[in-house]
């Protein structure tokens, strides 16, 4: 080991790794401890805002797509129900892009990031979301959660006069952002993990973001758990309810996998490509472009309902409650049917991506999990190993972050059984996506 990369022997014998160090003297320095408590402080009230907000977002989506069909006498939304919806969403969305600090927030075709909005910002996201989700936008809520979280983190910090410098604005936005989004997924580790994953930090730094969004995530997960239980009201936290207890994995299962995550990575390649294409042209002609963009989508979940005669909404919307239902009674759907929603929800997917606001992850997972089912019926793959390798690739081909969703969708199936086969599926897309032409992949 180089000189300079060790410090004077310890008094119990041997060399002390200056990284160790480093470490020490980051959880010593000015501020940290206070930053670490102000942490766990605002993942109550982030909790409670990202608790509300999903509610709200629930019961709009629960208004727009089933209390008013049933109203005017409908089982299920009629085929034509998303045009007007994602037509007034693409309005929406344009005029804030055009008119509201920070553009609504990002594009969700630019991927993940770690940073949360500015509090000026908030407000357009937050409308847009509102506006994009529960009028049948194909995108989930995790990104606004993201963006809402550090916000208010940051909110909070200068409410209470906390000197703003650069490392506190990094690792107050990744608590606040811990707390929000562990609401949706349900649970503290998931955000944890993909907020740090996100980051990118490594070393020392690891741990200096890893403490706050452990710690915030961890208080707001109770917090949200427990307003959740008093009040009854549901904010569609992502679940599925598959058949216990899991199949034991098999050679088939493990074989099956190696070209099923193959396939899920480079039918989504083009599909993520294109919607970063998308996100460009409508970055130049703002309104006019995003209602195209969003009308386009909506006529893809209509022409599903015609050609199917099925819901509209099994298109339309980000797929976590029909994911769910697909999870329950994956023989409730036929050949034709997986097919069709494969194609226009995977290019309703990308037109949203590039010209609405949300998340890229619940439309990936539902994806995967239905080509996991579309391909279940092959000799030697099983139902739930084929949905678990679908969703895992799903997951890594659009997230591109491995260990992420590693831990998404093994704590998503609620068991350990298919870990080997979700592993397996991570690496092999992950791989795939990376090794795909820059140009087209690059986040």
């Amino acid at each position: 080991m180089a000189e300079n990369d060790t410090h004077p022997a310890a008094p119990g014998g041997g060399e002390q790794p200056l990284e160790a160090d480093r470490l020490r003297d980051l959880l010593l320095a000015p501020g940290y401890l206070k930053a670490l408590v102000f942490s766990a402080l605002i993942g109550v009230p982030v909790s409670l805002v990202a608790f509300w907000f999903l509610v709200g977002l629930h019961e709009a989506e629960h208004l727009m797509w089933a209390d008013l069909p049933h109203g005017l006498g409908w089982d299920t939304p009629p085929w034509w129900w998303p045009l007007p919806l994602l037509t007034i969403a693409g309005v929406i969305v344009g005029l804030i892009a055009l008119r509201l600090p920070g553009r609504g927030g990002q594009p969700p075709a630019s991927g993940l990031h770690a940073g949360g909005a500015s509090p000026v910002m908030l407000p357009g996201v937050l409308l847009a979301a509102a506006a994009s989700l529960p009028l049948g936008a194909v995108l989930g809520p995790e990104a606004p959660l993201i963006a809402l979280g550090g916000g208010l983190a940051l909110l909070f910090r200068d409410l209470a006069r906390v000197p703003a410098t650069p490392k506190s604005t990094a690792l107050l936005g990744a608590a606040g952002a811990a707390a929000a989004i562990a609401a949706i997924f349900g649970n503290p580790l998931v955000a944890a993990v993909l907020l740090m994953e996100v980051a990118g930090a490594g070393g020392p730094q690891l741990f200096a973001v890893m403490l706050p969004a452990l710690l915030s995530s961890g208080v707001g997960a109770l917090v949200f758990t427990g307003i959740g239980h008093w009040t009854g009201l549901e904010t569609g936290a992502l679940s599925l309810h598959l058949p216990m207890p899991f199949p034991r994995l098999d050679v088939g299962d493990v074989l099956w996998t190696i070209p099923l995550a193959l396939a899920v990575a480079v039918l989504l390649h083009p599909v993520l490509a294109a919607a970063r294409r998308v996100a460009a042209l409508v970055s130049s002609g703002v309104v006019g472009r995003t209602v195209l963009c969003a009308a386009a989508a909506a006529a893809c979940a209509a022409l599903y309902a015609l050609i199917t005669g099925r819901s509209p909404a099994e298109v339309a919307l980000s797929g976590q409650a029909t994911l769910g239902q697909l999870a329950t009674d994956p023989h409730a759907w036929g050949v034709g049917a997986l097919v069709a929603v494969l194609l226009f929800k995977g290019t309703a997917y990308a037109l949203c991506l590039g010209s609405l606001r949300g998340g890229l992850v619940f439309p990936a997972l539902f994806l995967g999990a239905a080509a996991g089912v579309l391909v279940a019926p092959l000799p030697g793959l099983g139902l739930v190993p084929g949905m678990a390798a679908g969703m895992a690739a799903a997951a890594a081909a659009t997230l591109r972050l491995p260990v992420s969703s590693v831990v998404l969708v093994s704590l998503l199936l609620g068991g350990t059984a298919m870990i080997p086969v979700v592993i397996l599926a991570v690496v092999i897309s992950f791989v795939t996506t990376e090794l795909l032409p820059r140009g087209a992949a690059a986040g």
